[in-house]
């Protein structure tokens, strides 16, 4: 990762470049990388910048709302018809501004309680949350041995009195 002059300051973000043939070029490991790679970069927490060769104009949000848009074409889309129509009608309204604060604070809130959901289960069921279920079967399973007994316990019983 490229760093500033000044050390004790963030490091720069990686640069990638966007060629007039639509390319991405990624400076750090010097060839061209796809929107999946991009997508990667995001998943991975790197931070980056991406410019357009040409002008040198930051087209960071261009290129994630193309990552994004390639996310929806899938079969699992996170946004629905409507949701997007009222977005787009946000657009120019007095309200603009106000929108924008609300759905950044809106998913700063929710990925903040997800990570602690995430860190409770964690401390919940271990750090492997299949031995958390291992555990509940087992314990499921002691049960219902338990119930069982009982049951052919009462119909021992119930027989035993219909015997005599």
């Amino acid at each position: 990762m490229t760093t500033t002059k000044n050390d004790s300051q963030k490091p720069e973000p990686r640069l990638i470049k966007k060629y007039p043939n639509r390319r991405l070029y990624d400076t750090e490991i010097s060839r061209y990388i796809t929107l999946d790679e991009v997508r990667d970069l995001v998943m991975q927490g790197q931070e980056f910048k991406v410019v357009d060769k040409k002008t040198g104009r930051d087209i960071t949000r261009s290129i994630l709302l193309q990552v994004i848009a390639e996310q929806e074409d899938g079969n699992n889309p996170i946004f629905s018809t409507e949701y997007l129509s009222n977005i787009i009608r946000f657009y120019g309204d007095s309200l603009q501004n106000s929108m924008s604060t609300y759905l950044e604070h809106s998913m700063q809130n929710f990925v903040e309680q997800q990570a602690q959901i995430r860190e409770k289960l964690k401390t919940l069921v271990g750090n492997n949350p299949f031995d958390g279920i291992r555990d509940l079967a087992r314990q499921n399973r002691k049960m219902w041995k338990s119930i069982r007994a009982e049951i052919v316990e009462e119909i021992d019983k119930i027989t035993k009195r219909t015997d005599d």
